[in-house]
């Protein structure tokens, strides 16, 4: 069989075929799989904060911190991967899509292994420059070092289960999160406190059950994939292509740097409105706190289906389909308008019980909690569509303007309202200041969607742009070049 027209049962065609329903079942496993990791982060605090107490606690948010700036570095580059495996798919060019994984995953590992090697030596100096409290230092130092050595396989679970998404495939990585986090979870306990035959590790138990989640993981999924022959593994003749290739290498780093930085400015802009809201009190912190942690339930739709409409729309811009770009981004729009604003409303009618799992019953904290979500929750449902425009225009490469976007809509809009409003509103400033960044970044996301050039930007040079015909030396079938472009507002 042609080895440009892999069979349906081995990679999934995104390319055709009803967008929604389509659309709607690849989203639905990368949604589980992001609940999944945040019942993990949650349970696990729980067994850490029982068994070992507040220090315990306040060592692994510290170590936390530190492991989610590392992630956030090489996201971008496991996203820029992720993309051009999903155009070279679309198009039907499975040897060029071994290329790019065979020189994003050396790339991928070694600098995992680079991270992990220097925060090793440098643990202290790191948690010395966060601020860690002195009782909680020797406890965050024995669980960060564990989390550094997991850091590589961590990493490489994260490639292998987002270049499967690129194949059109988000079902196998659900199943092996839930390995990953079913044996995070189940381990936690038996480590911490020694039960059973396992060793009494303490805090390093904690650090433990992740290293050995995420290992057993990725080392099964490797093992399934090659036992299935996924047209995508490395083997034989194409172990060769785990040498990078300079080109390859240039344009993942050149396009993932960008995407990674997106989440460091959420990060930054994070930071900086929690460091005013400690000014205002204990309780005010305390009801922000509750109500940051409900958001991130909030954001999970929106995030499961950008991740889908982007490794759809790339393998429909791989196959020259720009017929079916608008149309994936509508839908993408539309189901966040259900999912996001279904969660918005239930936490709108149903905050207090929620609200209260947190708090006594008659903390002031919770009046506050409440008042916060109402001002601020429903625009995240803007903010949703935001990544769903965002995640269409980076299927072409175009990763630039997105975090320009953000800079602008989240740094300097958001955090200047919440610190220059003050004066005028007082508190209220920290909570609108929400919207005011939503309405910013989804105001100039529709800009560039509507009016920008992102239609004639490409990842890799022969990839064809909007009215331009495929290359059908790619294996695309050659009536697709005579299909109409889409027009600029999509």
């Amino acid at each position: 069989m042609d080895e440009k027209m892999p069979p349906r049962r081995r990679t999934v065609d995104l390319t055709s075929g009803p967008i929604p329903r389509t659309l709607l079942l690849f989203a639905l496993p990368v949604l589980g799989s992001n609940v999944l990791q945040s019942l993990n982060g949650s349970i696990n605090a729980v067994w850490v904060g029982r068994f070992l107490g507040e220090s315990a606690l306040a060592a692994t948010s510290n170590a936390n911190l530190v492991l989610f700036l590392i992630l956030g570095t090489v996201f971008g580059i496991g996203m820029a991967a992720t993309i051009l495996v999903a155009q070279s798919v679309g198009a039907r060019d499975l040897p060029e899509a071994r290329r790019i994984v065979g020189t994003s995953a050396t790339f991928f590992f070694l600098v995992s292994v680079v991270f992990a090697v220097c925060g090793w030596i440098w643990v202290d100096a790191i948690l010395n420059t966060l601020g860690t409290p002195p009782d909680a230092l020797p406890l965050a130092r024995s669980y960060l070092r564990i989390i550094f050595v997991a850091v590589p396989m961590m990493n490489l679970l994260s490639f292998v289960m987002t270049v499967l998404r690129g194949a059109g495939d988000s079902r196998t990585p659900f199943f092996f999160m839930a390995l990953a986090v079913v044996l995070d979870i189940v381990l936690n306990p038996l480590l911490i406190r020694g039960i059973g035959p396992f060793p009494e590790l303490g805090i390093a138990g904690s650090a433990t059950s992740t290293l050995i989640g995420q290992t057993v993981s990725v080392i099964a999924i490797l093992v399934v994939l090659y036992a299935r022959k996924h047209p995508l593994r490395i083997a034989g003749a194409d172990l060769a292509l785990l040498r990078p290739d300079p080109t390859l290498l240039r344009i993942v780093v050149f396009k993932g740097v960008p995407m990674g930085l997106q989440m460091i400015v959420i990060s930054a802009a994070a930071l900086t409105v929690m460091g005013i809201v400690n000014s205002y009190g204990s309780q005010v912190a305390a009801a922000y706190g509750i109500a940051a942690q409900l958001w991130t339930y909030i954001q999970m739709p929106a995030l499961a289906i950008g991740a889908a409409v982007s490794s759809m729309a790339a393998q429909n811009v791989g196959a020259g389909r720009w017929d079916r770009i608008g149309r994936i981004a509508a839908s993408g729009v539309g189901f966040n308008l259900v999912l996001t604003g279904a969660l918005v409303a239930l936490l709108f009618f149903f905050d207090r019980p929620v609200l209260g799992l947190f708090l006594s019953g008659d903390s002031t904290a919770i009046d506050i909690a409440a008042y916060i979500n109402k001002a601020a929750s429903w625009s995240f449902i803007l903010f949703g569509i935001t990544i769903v425009l965002f995640a269409t225009v980076r299927a072409t490469g175009a990763v630039m303007p997105p975090l320009i976007i953000l800079v602008i809509s989240v740094l300097v809009v958001r955090t200047g309202f919440a610190y220059f409003m003050r004066g005028v509103i007082g508190e209220e400033a920290l909570w609108w200041s929400f919207p005011a960044g939503s309405i910013t970044s989804l105001v100039l996301a529709a800009a560039y969607y509507r009016f920008g050039h992102w239609r004639t930007m490409h990842m890799i040079e022969d990839r064809p742009a909007a009215g331009e015909p495929p290359d059908t030396g790619l294996g695309i079938p050659r009536q697709r070049a005579n299909m109409a472009p889409e027009t600029p507002n999509g």
